[in-house]
């Protein structure tokens, strides 16, 4: 009863910060689960996601509630990445376990490094551009593809290209990330789970935790500047990578 409690506050501050970023809390959860827990990379990112999961819905309606989602375009972008979603993770079940964490850690670092030159270039986001289709088809499978392997990637991906190439702001970006995020790790969750890379008991305390806080990440999103955003997303992917480094 004690280790459901506590997994229930692990939950609720990682449901803050997915809330925050926009990423579900799940590019936190791994480095967590595998540092306190000792879990493996496959199983921490398969456990991650039985938290993420329910935390992207409730993320996308508060999201919906304060920054209107444009529907068409996530659904665009959806569906191409569930299409290629089942392929990453099927990569990543039959991956080596300190190979896969590897990958995942240098993952992690060019997010990192990217948002932040991003961020350094200042690119002016006037809003999202009216680009023809396959651009965010093409967004939407990239991303998926890599939201399969890792278990978090599609967010994590397509929130720096919505700012820097399409002219999203950080916010609106974070939003059409969720609704690429939701596809994903629905199907990536079924692909881990019949490989038997899921601990249920973990992920649902997490995951009651996340729903409670979410909230409270969304909001804060919207109160804070862009740039205070970026740093913060930067400075904790940082932090994961070099957690999980230290466990190779």
């Amino acid at each position: 009863m004690i280790e459901f409690i506590i997994n229930i506050l692990i939950g609720g501050l990682l449901g803050v910060f997915g809330g925050l970023l926009g990423i579900g809390g799940g590019l936190f959860a791994i480095p967590t689960l595998s540092i306190l827990y000792g879990m493996d990379q496959q199983l921490a990112q398969g456990t991650a996601l039985a938290m993420v999961v329910p935390n992207i819905v409730l993320g996308i309606y508060k999201y919906n509630q304060r920054n209107k989602i444009e529907w068409k375009t996530a659904a665009i972008l959806g569906l191409c990445a569930f299409a290629l979603s089942w392929f990453g993770a099927l990569i990543a079940i039959d991956l080596d376990h300190r190979a896969m964490r590897e990958i995942f850690i240098s993952f992690l670092i060019f997010i990192a490094i990217w948002n932040l030159l991003q961020m350094l270039g200042k690119r002016a986001t006037t809003g999202l551009r009216d680009l023809a289709w396959p651009y965010f088809a093409g967004l939407g499978a990239v991303s998926g593809f890599l939201g399969g392997l890792f278990g978090v990637g599609s967010a994590v991906v397509a929130t720096p290209v919505l700012t820097m190439f399409f002219g999203a702001t950080q916010v609106v970006a974070q939003g059409l990330s969720l609704a690429i995020a939701v596809p994903t790790t629905a199907a990536t969750l079924v692909t881990y789970s019949m490989h038997g890379q899921v601990n249920w008991a973990t992920g649902i305390a997490m995951a009651i935790g996340g729903v409670l806080t979410v909230s409270y990440g969304v909001r804060a999103a919207h109160s804070l500047p862009q740039h205070i955003l970026k740093v913060i997303f930067s400075v904790f992917v940082l932090i994961s990578a070099a957690l999980l480094y230290g466990q190779l």
